[in-house]
């Protein structure tokens, strides 16, 4: 059995998913998808803009066998994070041959490569990477720098170190290598708009641009072009009746938390450091709202993604210490389904005949299956979940719906 990985956000689901779903497919001759999806947070630091489920859904329709979450504690987090809890949660499946990603770069041979030379981590390299952070450089820009330096060939392919989605396609091969998994990384090439591209004038628009669209009140119907048909009822129905979420919606929440633990500081959450901790301290004063606070927090060395990341750890109460637990966990310790097709039945079979961890399809039986500290990590997605289900239904009168009464998606 072949079997293709995918880890994505579909925030939203869009034409470049699904291409990205059916090229795969093609390209490692898999008998089965399984897709890694964030939760209802996402890296950039953000809530979702439609819920878990929904994306979930999304995905099924366009393609895919099985969806797992990919637990809060990695999904919003630095690229690094990210990919080693996507990547272990893939191998522990113990079915999985390909890992299939989207790139600008479209060679992951390179990329390999570049993984590998970051993995060994020279002295030359560490050095470098030093000076560079030492200069004023942020650190994706200062390991970009240092690996050219270290490396001159790198400096024919200098604009691979500007992709995000090759940023990340890095990493997915650096945790590969780091697991010594027989997992094999394969990548489509992207095409269509950038990822940083706002505009909806390609059929194949980013998922920013879809996005923004949405914030700004445009119509559905402008945005059909931009989304597989099968999918735009469903996007229509989650939208009805409450306006896309976004981080201004958790405003008044984060300002309740940043007030009342300002004497002690905020270091104790993952990935702030001292110096944004005394940022966040002294310009609390200036604090009109989540987006607006990124904004004024931003610095040359410190980019408005990280710094929304550290404020959305600070919000659902991420600590360094629960990093540490998850590493000693090796990352995945479970792999929770939020949906999967009918006729993924040997796809599943074959996951519980060789999984190292439990497939969890009931969150009321997880107790059972589940050590102390794995049950911490679903616990903590339980709890996110519900803050973002409370947000989303607030505005609109309505009630919350607890993530224990949510069933499957099954189609």
């Amino acid at each position: 059995m072949r079997v293709n990985g995918i880890i994505a956000e579909y925030n939203p689901f869009h034409n470049g998913h699904e291409y990205h779903l059916e090229e795969s497919l093609r390209r490692t001759g898999a008998d089965f998808t399984i897709v890694v999806m964030s939760g209802n947070f996402v890296q950039r630091g953000a809530p979702a803009l439609l819920d878990k489920h929904i994306r979930a859904e999304m995905a099924l329709r366009c393609g895919a066998d099985l969806v797992l979450e990919l637990p809060v504690l990695y999904a919003s987090s630095s690229a690094e994070y990210f990919a080693a809890g996507a990547a272990a949660l893939l191998d522990k499946l113990g079915v999985v041959t390909h890992l299939c990603f989207g790139s600008e770069s479209g060679d992951a041979l390179l990329l390999l490569k570049i993984a590998a030379l970051l993995l060994d981590e020279s002295g030359a390299y560490r050095s470098a990477l030093r000076n560079f952070l030492r200069c004023g450089y942020s650190y994706p820009n200062a390991r970009a720098e240092a690996l050219m330096q270290c490396y001159p060939f790198l400096e024919a392919h200098r604009e691979i170190f500007a992709s995000p989605n090759n940023i990340l396609g890095i990493e997915y091969c650096k945790a590969l290598l780091r697991r010594r998994s027989a997992i094999t990384p394969e990548t489509v090439t992207r095409i269509g708009s950038g990822y940083h591209d706002s505009r909806t004038s390609s059929r194949f628009c980013s998922a920013l641009a879809i996005r923004q669209a949405l914030y700004a009140g445009n119509a559905l119907e402008q945005l059909g072009p931009h989304i597989p048909a099968q999918i735009l009822p469903l996007l229509s129905s989650s939208l009805s009746g409450r306006p896309p979420l976004r981080p201004d919606v958790f405003s008044h929440i984060l300002y309740y938390k940043l007030f009342i633990e300002k004497e002690q500081g905020y270091e104790k959450y993952l990935d702030v450091s001292a110096d944004l901790s005394n940022r966040i301290r002294n310009l609390l004063g200036k604090y009109t709202g989540f987006e607006a606070f990124c904004d004024l927090l931003k610095t040359k060395d410190m980019t408005y993604t990280r710094i929304s990341r550290c404020l959305l750890h600070i919000l659902l109460d991420i600590w360094n210490s629960h990093m540490e637990q998850g590493q000693e966990m090796d990352y995945a310790p479970y792999a929770r389904a939020l949906g999967f097709r009918k006729s993924a039945a040997p796809l599943l079979r074959a996951i519980k005949k060789h999984a190292s961890i439990p497939l969890i399809t009931k969150l009321a039986d997880a107790e059972n299956s589940l050590s102390d500290e794995a049950l911490r990590l679903l616990k903590q997605d339980i709890r996110c979940s519900e803050l973002y289900r409370g947000a989303a239904a607030i505005p609109s009168g309505k009630t919350t719906q607890s993530e224990y009464s949510i069933p499957l998606v099954i189609l």
